[in-house]
């Protein structure tokens, strides 16, 4: 269970009542939870899961330690047809499913993972050729946090994208978007469009549209 809260005399007070009613220990300052880890300091604090990048590393057994520097190239279209159906596909799904979970603290790699989990029920060698582009990305920016300053405003900044057309095999696009609340990233999503849209600029009016209702 995590208490978090801007009155530490209330929060002590939650936790005694807590005490009273239930075996629980206080394990002090939020440092790890779930495979996050949290950092604080007097300018800020930081969330990561550099941990739980590292183990993911491990479990996919990369042969080398080769990094790359985007986790996707640009204008990538990728079919289900693409290359040879893996024999194997249990690895696969378990990595596209340990990203999905990562994407919660890297807003990087969001668009890839959105990419490849369509392909989870038949993925191929050319699939599992970007996941292993997207581990490489990762190994090379381990570190990369997301980092919430104290003295930050509380404006917020919203903006969204998206992508024409981009789906080669029904031709839907895709809406991505951010909002950050003064210098914090507070929210991020990449999701496909439930209809083909005629024109780029109706692709943007939906992406728009959805990143209104999130702020809403």
């Amino acid at each position: 269970m995590i208490i978090t809260g801007d009155d530490p005399e209330y929060i002590a007070f939650v936790k005694a009542r807590l005490r009273d009613q239930f075996l629980m220990t206080d394990l002090g300052p939020l440092r790890y939870f779930l495979g996050i880890e949290v950092s604080s300091t007097s300018d800020g604090f930081s969330i990561s899961q550099e941990k739980y990048i590292q183990d993911l590393l491990a479990r996919a057994a990369l042969m080398d330690e080769r990094t790359v520097e985007t986790p996707m190239e640009l204008n990538v279209k990728l079919r289900p047809t693409d290359g040879d159906p893996l024999p194997d596909p249990t690895r696969y799904r378990h990595l596209i499913g340990s990203l999905v979970y990562l994407a919660v603290t890297r807003p990087d790699i969001s668009y890839p993972v959105h990419i490849l989990s369509q392909f989870v029920s038949a993925p191929t060698t050319v699939h599992y050729s970007h996941l292993l582009c997207v581990l490489r990305y990762l190994c090379g920016t381990i570190t990369r946090r997301l980092f919430f300053p104290r003295s930050s405003s509380l404006q917020l900044q919203c903006y969204s994208d998206a992508t024409w057309a981009n789906d080669p095999t029904d031709r839907r696009s895709l809406s991505a978007y951010c909002v950050f609340l003064g210098g914090s990233l507070v929210a991020w999503k990449t999701k496909k469009q439930v209809a083909v849209s005629r024109l780029s600029v109706e692709a943007e009016l939906r992406a728009m549209a959805l990143v209104t209702a999130e702020v809403t």
